[in-house]
């Protein structure tokens, strides 16, 4: 009895071992990472860092996708997504993505603006993971507008585990598949599927998953790796980089380099 008691002690032991090391370590950090920093979203700085080429100056069609770290707190689990259009000799972008307090003044949650694509997100730094140029991209871009335009969750935002800004780049992404959008295990709400789906393609269109409500599953695919999703966190290992795909910290490259 003494013996049967031992080893299944040692095995609980292991598991919330495993669960510290992938789960609670990295979310602790992240947090204590936010803590202490003077946050006011009225002042946060918004400016473009430079990555985006100027439309003034580069005329051909551009489609970028950017995420950065949410602004405060959230930040320390997740980031937000958008996607930037240029059309040929368009002296602008434009940004789509989901905006929630849009929602509480009973607007779409769905955003069109002409705001620096690769602009700070309240303070956070963007990083960019796509971006596309040339005459197909034309293509591109209407295909993207259709999508945008088909978002089912316009008047709907829920940070967890969705429907929300990275619900909406996957659901694009996933329509377009040309974007081969490898989002990152941050991107809280990226599993969060449409219309009730447990099964889909993977938003970089180069595998598949299961997944439900956004809260528990599986996705297998060739830039994403292995991920599973437990209770809307995502962690798993990139074979390909190689690359650990962890919560809180986002993607960790092996070689010692951090991504969102």
């Amino acid at each position: 009895m003494a013996t049967g008691r031992r080893k299944r002690g040692g095995w609980l032991r292991r598991v919330v071992g495993a669960v510290t090391v992938v789960v609670v370590v990295p979310l602790a950090g992240s947090v204590a990472s936010v803590l202490g920093q003077d946050l006011d979203w009225r002042t946060a700085p918004r400016y473009s860092i430079g990555i985006a080429p100027d439309p003034r100056l580069v005329r051909e069609p551009v489609v970028q996708v950017y995420v950065a770290r949410a602004f405060g707190l959230r930040g320390a689990f997740g980031v937000h997504s958008w996607i930037a259009v240029k059309r040929r000799d368009a002296p602008s972008f434009t940004v789509f993505e989901v905006i929630g307090w849009r929602v509480l003044h009973s607007q779409s949650a769905v955003s069109r603006s002409h705001r620096a694509p690769d602009g700070l997100w309240f303070g956070n730094r963007p990083d960019l993971l796509v971006d596309l140029r040339g005459d197909a991209v034309e293509g591109v871009i209407d295909r993207i507008e259709k999508a945008v335009d088909s978002y089912p969750y316009a008047a709907r935002y829920t940070i967890w585990p969705g429907p929300n800004s990275n619900t909406f780049t996957a659901f694009v992404a996933r329509a377009v598949p040309e974007l081969k959008v490898d989002l990152p295990p941050t991107a809280i709400g990226k599993d969060y599927l449409p219309f009730g789906a447990v099964f889909a393609r993977a938003p970089s269109g180069t595998g598949w998953q299961v997944s439900l409500f956004g809260l528990l599953g599986v996705l297998v695919a060739a830039d994403e790796g292995i991920e599973f999703n437990v209770l809307g966190l995502d962690f798993g290992v990139d074979f390909a980089q190689p690359t650990l795909r962890l919560p809180g910290l986002g993607r960790i490259e092996l070689t010692g380099r951090k991504g969102a």
